[in-house]
C-alpha cells in the first residue's frame, strides 16, 4: 500500500550531459502531472508522461527536470569583427569631437549589443533521453520507496482502527437479542401495572405478541451487522492487495458508513446507538486517511 505524498530525486552524467530530476507528490482524486522542462528538451516531454503513467496511478505530481552541458562541445562563440569596428570608430569620433580621453577596452566594447555572439551545438534529443530516463527512473524508485513507507504507516493505522470497529461490532451483537426481550417485559409490566390499577382481570395475549413482533421486526440490524464483518474483511484483504488500492478502500468506506447508519436509525437502546455513534466517529477518521491513499 502506497501513500500519495512522497519526494524523490535523481541524478544521470553521461559524457558531461547531466541532468538532475526531482519529483514530488501530494494527494489528488487522478494522475495530474506538472513537468517543468526547458524549452529545448520540450520534445522529451511525451516520454516523460509516459513514465509517470506506469509508475504513478494517483496523485498530483510536479516533475523538476534540470539539464547541463559540461562537455567539450557546447557550442561556438566568436567577435564580430563588422560590428566591433563601427562600434570603435563611431566612439572615437565622438571622443575627438567633444575632447574626451580615449579609454576604450576591450572588456568595454564586449558588452555591446552584438559584438560578441554565441551559438550552441544542435542538441542530440537521442542521445540525451536515456540520460533523462536514468535520472528520471532513479527519482521515482526514491519516490516510491518513501510512498511505501508511509503507506506501511497508514496501514497500521487503518488495521488498528479496524479492530476497533470489530469491538463494536461485537458490543452490539451482544446487545441486539436482550433489546426485544427487555422492550417485551417492560411492555408486560407496564400493562399488568394497567391492568391492577383498572382491576381489569385479563387482556388478549395475542395482540401483545404481534406488537412485539412488529417492534422486533422494526429494530433487527442482523443483516447490517452481518455485512459489516463482511465489509470488514473485504477491508483487510485489501490492505494486503500489490496494487493500488484507494479507490476500493474509499467503496468499502461508505459502505461501512451507510450500515453504521442504518443500524444507528433502527436502534431504539441507548447502548447500541452510542455503539454506532462511536463507529462512525472511528469511520470519518478512517475516511479522511484515505484520501492519501493511491
Amino acid at each position: 500500500m502506497k501513500s500519495m505524498t512522497g519526494f524523490g530525486r535523481g541524478e544521470k552524467e553521461v559524457q558531461g550531459h547531466v541532468f538532475t530530476v526531482e519529483v514530488k507528490t501530494v494527494n489528488h482524486r487522478y494522475l495530474e502531472s506538472s513537468i517543468r522542462l526547458s524549452r529545448k528538451l520540450n520534445a522529451l516531454e511525451s516520454k516523460v508522461r509516459s513514465i509517470l503513467k506506469e509508475k504513478i496511478s494517483r496523485g498530483k505530481t510536479d516533475v523538476f527536470i534540470n539539464y547541463a552541458n559540461h562537455s567539450q562541445q557546447q557550442g561556438s562563440v566568436w567577435i564580430n569583427d563588422v560590428k566591433l569596428a563601427e562600434y570603435l570608430k563611431v566612439l572615437r569620433e565622438q571622443a575627438q569631437s567633444y575632447g574626451l580621453e580615449d579609454d576604450l577596452k576591450l572588456s568595454h566594447v564586449l558588452q555591446l549589443p552584438e559584438v560578441m555572439e554565441t551559438e550552441e551545438n544542435q542538441t542530440d534529443l537521442e542521445e540525451l533521453e536515456p540520460i533523462l530516463v536514468g535520472a528520471l527512473t532513479e527519482a521515482l524508485d526514491q519516490l516510491s520507496i518513501m510512498r511505501e513507507k508511509e503507506g506501511e504507516n497508514l496501514k497500521k493505522d487503518f488495521q488498528e482502527k479496524l479492530s476497533e470497529l470489530e469491538t463494536l461490532v461485537s458490543q452490539i451483537q451482544e446487545r441486539a437479542p436482550l433489546v426485544v426481550q427487555e422492550y417485551k417485559e417492560k411492555l408486560y409490566s407496564r400493562i399488568q401495572e394497567h391492568l391492577d390499577k383498572h382491576k381489569v382481570p385479563e387482556f388478549d395475549e395475542g395482540r401483545l405478541e404481534v406488537e412485539i413482533t412488529m417492534f422486533a421486526d422494526r429494530c433487527c440490524i442482523d443483516e447490517e451487522l452481518t455485512r459489516l464483518g463482511s465489509h470488514i474483511r473485504q477491508y483487510r484483504q485489501t490492505l494486503e492487495k500489490k496494487e493500488p488500492i484507494g479507490r476500493q478502500l474509499d467503496f468499502l468506506t461508505q459502505e461501512l458508513n451507510r450500515e453504521t447508519n442504518t443500524i444507528a436509525s433502527k436502534s431504539n437502546d441507548l447502548t447500541i446507538t452510542q455503539c454506532a455513534l462511536n463507529m462512525k466517529n472511528v469511520i470519518e477518521k478512517i475516511r479522511e486517511q484515505i484520501q492519501n491513499i493511491e
